[in-house]
């Protein structure tokens, strides 16, 4: 999930009410000045300024803006087609039903225990004959543990219809992820000024214990958050009186170029079975300007890193690229993007640098895949 940033003085980010829907947008950053990144060149560089707050002088869904930097290329390699993830070092996960195929997840190590890859395959059968919101509603598979089912759990994510699941990745001893959530929402969600209301995919590449992120409760604001008691749950309207009082989130660890909600929706910041959801300043789907809507059409491919915690601070917990049913529908070839980093990081093993989506023609399936793991 993600919505429209401004710039507030001191150099901060800070995302605005959504005035075309009524409900709000996410996101304001620490007013704290940040250091360099570690890593000091990014291939896709966030811009600053007034281009990178409101789109000025960019091109919808030009490479580089709200989702890495395009290049063109697989993750670690590779060309496109058939052999797509390697024989004899890629182990599958198992795979659990969508619509008319299937979905699993996958780990390509090399035999000295190198990480090349996490990914998700998607039978293109399984881009079709998707549950539509009514459907989800009226489901039986409604139940907490339904999710770790081959059909899913349907349930309801921020005051919408989604249909969820959790499938864990083959283990890989030098990186952090330990399994997917998988989330198809037909009726997109709340946000970006009517950016987001389009069916689309989210797919989370979580660094928790699965017992963990299923705890997470929402909408509420996150326990690392201390309100002023002026939050009314139960809508996502913005609660303009609402406010938080004191913070134990991490800042160090909130990627490059990322935002939180503002204080209004504070309160709607941590979502179930996920946590709380950061989002880059320069997604083109956001509007030019307040009181303007979001542009739905320029909404394809946007990368979403998310936090989990207690009361005693926040970590980054899982990465998530945002895509929609047509950009899957419509994938030829390879598209390769940046990951955006942190300057601290939850964990000391390997984190990747890249995300992939991939078309497979010779399983006619397309992947979503993390790649270029380098030692934090």
């Amino acid at each position: 999930m993600c919505h429209l940033v401004t710039t507030v003085p001191g150099g901060s980010t800070q995302m605005t009410d959504d005035d075309a829907t009524g409900e709000a947008n996410r996101a304001r950053s620490t007013t704290r000045p940040r250091e360099a990144d570690r890593r000091s060149v990014l291939r896709g560089a966030v811009a600053t300024g007034a281009a990178l707050v409101w789109g000025a002088g960019g091109v919808a869904g030009e490479p580089g803006r709200g989702r890495g930097n395009g290049q063109g290329g697989a993750p670690g390699g590779g060309s496109p087609g058939g052999g797509f993830p390697p024989k004899g070092i890629t182990t599958y996960g198992r795979s659990v039903d969508l619509g008319n195929g299937s979905v699993r997840t996958f780990t390509t190590a090399t035999p000295s225990g190198e990480p090349k890859y996490h990914g998700v395959e998607f039978d293109r059968a399984a881009l079709e004959g998707l549950p539509n919101a009514g459907a989800l509603e009226e489901a039986d598979n409604r139940d907490e543990d339904d999710k770790y089912g081959a059909s899913g759990q349907a349930t309801e994510v921020h005051f919408k219809q989604s249909l969820q699941f959790f499938v864990p990745f083959p283990a890989a001893e030098r990186t952090p992820f330990t399994f997917l959530g998988l989330n198809w929402n037909p009726g997109g969600h709340f946000g970006g000024a009517g950016a987001w209301l389009k069916p689309h995919f989210d797919v989370h590449f979580h660094m928790l214990d699965p017992a963990r992120v299923d705890a997470v409760e929402g909408p509420r604001l996150p326990p690392y958050d201390t309100g002023n008691g002026e939050y009314e749950p139960g809508s996502p309207a913005p609660d303009e009186n609402g406010a938080v009082t004191e913070t134990n989130f991490d800042y160090d660890q909130l990627p490059e170029g990322y935002a939180r909600s503002p204080e209004p929706v504070a309160d709607q910041r941590y979502i179930t079975d996920m946590g709380e959801h950061t989002a880059p300043a320069d997604a083109p789907e956001l509007p030019d300007g307040p009181g303007e809507p979001g542009n739905p059409e320029a909404f394809d491919n946007t990368l979403i890193q998310g936090f989990v915690g207690d009361t005693d601070g926040s970590r980054l917990a899982f990465v998530e690229p945002m895509l929609t049913r047509e950009f899957f529908r419509d994938a030829n070839g390879i598209e390769t993007y940046e990951v955006p980093q942190p300057q601290a990081y939850p964990h000391d093993r390997q984190h990747p640098t890249e995300y992939g989506v991939r078309d497979v023609p010779s399983k006619d399936a397309v992947t979503v895949v993390l790649g270029g793991f380098e030692q934090v």
